[in-house]
């Protein structure tokens, strides 16, 4: 069993103006969509539309619309009551292929809020389920919150994924070696983070074909404890270090619709490809295979197997 947690889950809004966005002007909306989002919640949509058994577990109050549209998708999820209203992210789409995104931070949920989640999650595994502990922390959510949830979620026998940034990645990486994650899924700006470069200059490197900067940082921290480490760059595509080798695999050049669900996709592919037993070179063209199936669908839109295209031949081992 695959188990996401979605700490702090949303509403994804998508308007798309048919033209330029100008500020301070006013615009009519040629279309829009909402989807239930949340990094858990659309990792595990990408797992559910794969046909393995997926559960999301998020905070939401028994009346939320958020809960509706999980039932439309058909998606297995468990929610621990809260009294506030989930939060919605505004992505604005505008020409030329401009994403404007506007986030609500989201409720601020009490002590008792906080332990009932906790609770929720330890009860739903069991010995060889791989939870994924994805996005931000809701607002008072202390923020060792994931490193305090690795520990007793490995305690039961549960290997632990981990993708998230800011101040709940900088705890996670202070904790290292003591508390690793199983799986670790950054992106440039977050891998900058964690290892105290800038990101984009890490991207710009990738770009260029020089991989060093971005292989020595996922290697240390893959020495750190921490099982696999998936790096996601882009356009440039992506780094996986596990096992003691890396691989690396470029990103297919496709119409880009929105860049927004990518990053999530790509883990949704590399975990389907875990589950299968794939090796790590074909786990890479996985993950890759669906961030970029991702970036040519509108919106929070999560791809379904058949709009995945796999290049496996696109790997090479570093």
């Amino acid at each position: 069993m695959i188990i996401t947690l979605t700490a702090n889950p949303s509403l994804d809004r998508t308007v798309d103006l048919g033209g330029p966005l100008t500020p301070g002007g006013v615009h009519r909306i040629a279309s829009e969509t909402t989807q239930p989002g949340g990094k858990g919640v659309n990792v595990a949509l990408g797992i559910q539309r794969a046909g393995f058994d997926v559960t999301a577990i998020l905070p939401a109050a028994a009346s939320d619309p958020l809960l509706g549209l999980l039932e439309a998708e058909g998606l297995t999820h468990r929610a621990s009551p809260v009294a506030g209203r989930t939060r919605t992210n505004l992505t604005v789409l505008s020409t030329p292929q401009l994403t404007t995104k506007l986030n609500e931070p989201g409720t601020t949920l009490t002590s008792t809020e906080i332990t009932d989640l906790e609770h929720l999650l330890l009860s739903a595994v069991g010995p060889g389920d791989l939870v994924m502990l994805s996005g931000s922390l809701a607002p008072g959510m202390p923020v060792d919150e994931y490193v305090r949830l690795i520990d007793q979620l490995r305690s039961r026998g549960v290997r632990v994924g981990v993708d998230t940034s800011d101040a709940p990645l900088g705890a996670l990486a202070a904790a290292l070696p003591t508390t690793a994650p199983d799986f670790l899924k950054p992106n440039a700006e977050e891998l900058g983070q964690i290892v105290g470069l800038r990101g984009d200059q890490l991207e710009e490197q990738a770009a260029a074909g020089r991989l060093d900067g971005v292989r020595d940082a996922a290697v240390m921290l893959h020495h750190r404890g921490v099982g696999a480490v998936l790096v996601t760059l882009g356009g440039s595509g992506g780094l996986l270090v596990t096992q003691g080798a890396a691989w690396y695999c470029p990103s297919p050049v496709v119409p880009v619709v929105s860049t927004v669900g990518a990053g999530d996709s790509a883990t949704a592919g590399y975990l389907i490809a875990r589950v299968r037993g794939e090796e790590p070179g074909r786990c890479l063209a996985r993950a890759l295979a669906y961030g970029t199936a991702a970036v040519e669908l509108p919106g929070t839109t999560i791809p379904r197997p058949e709009q995945v295209r796999l290049e496996t031949d696109l790997v090479v081992r570093l």
